[in-house]
C-alpha cells in the first residue's frame, strides 16, 4: 500500500455506511413487487405495529424475520413483496392520548369527539413515523411504495364494505349478552384483551332460605331433613343481588326434592326458582350455584335456558344500580361487597368462609378488573365464519408448527362464541350504521344515509361507537 492510498477507518460508522446502501437499494426498487406473469410469488403482510410508541426488541425480531424469509425468496428467484403498515390499535393508542391529556388536566369529554380526534392523529403522525424510520434503520427490504395505515382512506373503505356484507347477510346483529367491561376504560374488550390474574381472596358459602322451608329438621327415622335453606358458594357475594335463581345438577341426589321450590333471595326479599341444569358442577362448594345472568356469562346461558329474568345490580362505572336496593345503590362494587358480607352475618346467612385462590380477569390496558356486565353491543356470529376456517386446518391446506397447535386451534375455533365488536371508543372505524329515532330500524350503509330504509323518516342517527381494532385486520 502506497503513501496515497485511503486508510481504512478504524471505527465501523454503522450510520454512514448502513443509510447509503439502504438509499441505494430504494434508488433501485430493489424491494419493489411486481405482477410478473410466470414468476413465483412470495409475499409476507407485517403484523402492524401499533401506533403507541417506538418499537421494541420484540418488533425487532418479528420483523428480522419475515425479512430474512424475504430476501431468501427473492434470492431464489421468487417475486416477493413484504408490505410494511401500522396499526391504530383503537383502545392502546386512545388510552396513550388520553394520559396525555390527563397530564394537561383534560379529559376526551373536555375536547369532545372532533377535537379529541385530531389529537389523536397528531399523537400517530408522531408516532407512526418514528416506526416507519425505525423500520428503514434496520434495513428492512419492505415494499414502500404500498405501505398502509388501518385508518387510510382505502383501508377504511374496505372496512365499511366489509361490515355492510356481513350485517346484510345477518352475520352482525345487535343483542344484549354478558360481556367483559372494564369500568376504567368505560369499554367492552374481547376476550383475548383478558388478561387473568391470581388472586387470593375468600370463597362466601351463603344460606338462601326456602320460600315454604320444611317444618321438622329431622324425618323419621332419624334421618337428617331440610334445614329449611340451601347453601351456595360464591367468590362474588355482591352480585347475590342479582340472582334470579338457584341451579343444581340434576344428577346430584341431595338436590332432588328441591328442583321445582322457591328460595327467598336475602338482602332483597326477591322469591326465586331452584333450577336443574347439568352445567352445574356438583363438587363446586355445595354443589348449588346461584344465578346472576346479568353479570356471568355462564349464567347467562343458564338464564336463557330457563327464560330467567336479568337483574343489573352493577353498572358500567363499577357501582351499584338502583336495581341493588337503596342500601347498596351507589357503592363501589368492593364497598358493597363489605357491607353485603356484613348484612349476611348479621342475619346468620353466612354459613362459612374459606380462603380460596382464583384467576380473575383484568382489563390488559389499565389493569382494573374485569366486570361480567349484560350490555347492548354489536356481535358477529362467529359459528358459520368458523366452519371455512376449521376446514382448511382439517384439509391439511394449513398447517401449523408445532403440530399439536392445530388441536388447540380447532377446540378453540368449535366452541368459539359470538363476537363482541363494539367498543365505546371515540378512535377507531366507526360503526356504519344508523338508527331511525322514529321505528327503530338499523341500516348499514358506507355513507350516511338521509331517511330510514323502512319508514322514511329523516331522523336518523350514526351509531357512536367503533368498531374492535380485530375486525380490521
Amino acid at each position: 500500500m502506497n503513501e496515497k492510498s485511503t486508510q481504512l477507518p478504524t471505527v465501523y460508522d454503522p450510520g454512514r455506511v448502513e443509510d447509503k446502501w439502504y438509499k441505494f437499494w430504494l434508488e433501485k426498487n430493489y424491494f419493489r413487487a411486481e405482477v410478473r406473469p410466470g414468476k413465483p410469488e412470495y409475499c409476507i403482510t407485517i403484523p402492524p405495529p401499533n401506533v403507541t410508541g417506538s418499537l421494541h426488541i420484540g418488533h425487532a425480531l418479528c420483523y428480522t424475520i419475515q425479512d430474512v424469509l424475504t430476501r431468501w425468496k427473492r434470492m431464489q428467484g421468487f417475486e416477493t413483496l413484504c408490505l410494511p403498515g401500522t396499526d391504530h390499535a383503537g383502545i392502546a393508542t386512545q388510552n396513550k392520548v388520553e394520559q396525555q391529556l390527563a397530564e394537561e388536566g383534560l379529559t376526551r369529554h373536555d375536547l369532545g369527539r372532533e377535537e379529541f380526534l385530531k389529537r389523536v392523529w397528531a399523537w400517530r403522525e408522531e408516532y407512526g413515523g418514528q416506526i416507519l424510520h425505525q423500520f428503514k434503520k434496520m434495513g428492512f427490504s419492505f415494499d414502500w411504495s404500498r405501505e398502509r395505515f388501518t385508518m387510510d382512506e382505502g383501508y377504511v373503505d374496505a372496512v365499511l364494505e366489509s361490515f355492510v356484507r356481513l350485517f346484510n347477510k345477518g352475520l352482525i346483529y345487535r343483542g344484549a349478552r354478558v360481556i367483559n367491561w372494564c369500568p376504567r376504560c368505560h369499554t367492552a374488550i374481547s376476550d383475548i384483551e383478558v388478561e387473568y390474574v391470581e388472586q387470593h381472596s375468600h370463597l362466601w358459602h351463603l344460606r338462601y332460605p326456602l320460600d315454604t322451608p320444611t317444618s321438622p329438621p329431622l324425618s323419621k327415622g332419624g334421618k337428617k331433613g331440610c334445614p329449611g335453606y340451601v347453601v351456595v358458594a360464591t367468590t362474588r357475594p355482591e352480585t347475590m343481588l342479582g340472582d334470579t335463581a338457584v341451579a343444581v345438577n340434576p344428577a346430584d341426589p341431595r338436590y332432588a326434592d328441591l328442583i321445582g321450590r322457591n328460595v327467598r333471595l336475602p338482602l332483597v326479599d326477591r322469591v326465586i326458582p331452584i333450577v336443574a341444569d347439568e352445567f352445574v358442577d356438583m363438587d363446586f362448594g355445595s354443589g348449588a350455584v346461584k344465578v346472576t345472568p346479568a353479570h356471568d356469562p355462564n349464567d347467562f346461558e343458564i338464564g336463557m335456558r330457563h327464560a330467567l329474568p336479568q337483574v343489573v345490580v352493577i353498572g358500567p362505572d363499577g357501582c351499584m344500580t338502583q336495581e341493588a336496593g337503596p342500601r347498596y345503590e351507589g357503592l363501589d362494587r368492593y364497598e358493597a361487597r363489605e357491607k353485603v358480607v356484613a348484612d349476611l352475618e348479621a342475619q346468620g346467612l353466612i354459613e362459612s368462609i374459606e380462603d380460596y385462590s382464583h384467576s380473575v380477569g383484568t382489563c390488559e390496558r389499565c389493569h382494573t378488573v374485569i366486570e361480567p356486565l349484560l350490555s347492548e353491543q354489536w356481535f358477529c356470529r362467529m359459528k358459520e365464519l368458523a366452519r371455512p376456517a376449521i376446514d382448511v386446518v382439517k384439509q391439511g391446506r394449513i398447517k401449523f408448527f408445532p403440530e399439536r397447535y392445530a388441536a388447540i386451534y380447532v377446540d378453540w375455533m368449535e366452541n368459539v362464541r359470538d363476537w363482541c365488536i363494539s367498543r365505546q371508543l371515540w378512535w377507531g372505524h366507526r360503526i356504519p350504521v344508523w338508527k331511525c329515532d322514529d321505528c327503530g330500524q338499523y341500516t348499514a350503509a358506507k355513507t350516511a344515509i338521509e331517511a330510514c330504509s323502512k319508514c322514511g323518516s329523516p331522523n336518523v342517527t350514526q351509531d357512536p361507537d367503533v368498531l374492535d381494532t380485530w375486525f380490521s385486520s
